[in-house]
């Protein structure tokens, strides 16, 4: 399907949903949302941000076209105006980042692995580092970092998805690479 078939038959899909088609709207919502994941991607990796960050990303376009779909001009193509809410939201991830560093999962999952602490001096530095932490992130890193328990396990103890559980690990890696960085910059 060629780029302005697959626009027209979602400004269709569009049309037929604001004007209370449910089963359109499913269809719109479902055909876009591929197509929404390959843009923040994209704009991803154009700004150097996390490819975690792509599905925030997503959802917050999905939400603002739900919110937003009175807006759009049934007499204009429905690409731009997608691409310009995608844009934005992307803006505004970018700026609630701000200039956080990003530490991508794979690169520390090695020293994820539990290891036995023979040195009291090393847990007391890990626990006053976790303690820094918000629940659930901190009993989240505990349980899989420290103790070794799988993200599967982690996930069923705290009754949450195995994907929440692997994005809470992420920000808290990222948020003790910040707090390790402060701190290690304060006792030169």
């Amino acid at each position: 399907m060629k780029y302005s078939a697959r626009e027209e038959e979602w400004a269709a899909w569009m049309r037929a949903a604001v004007a209370g088609d449910a089963q359109a709207y499913h269809r719109f919502l479902s055909t876009v949302t591929p197509h929404l994941r390959a843009m923040a991607r994209r704009r991803c990796d154009q700004f150097g941000a996390a490819a975690s960050e792509a599905e925030d990303v997503v959802q917050d376009v999905l939400l603002a076209i739900h919110l937003k779909r009175g807006t759009w001009d049934a007499s204009r193509p429905i690409g731009p105006w997608i691409s310009t809410i995608v844009r934005n939201k992307m803006i505004d991830s970018l700026r609630r980042r701000g200039r956080h560093v990003s530490v991508p999962i794979d690169d520390v999952i090695d020293i994820l692995e539990a290891e036995a602490q023979t040195d009291s001096l090393d847990r007391l530095d890990v626990d006053r580092m976790l303690a820094q932490l918000r629940d659930p992130q901190r009993t989240i890193v505990r349980s899989i970092s420290v103790e070794g328990t799988s993200v599967r396990e982690t996930a069923d103890r705290l009754r949450m998805t195995e994907g929440a559980v692997r994005v809470a690990l992420h920000r808290a890696l990222k948020a003790l690479a910040a707090l390790y960085r402060s701190d290690s910059s304060e006792n030169r």
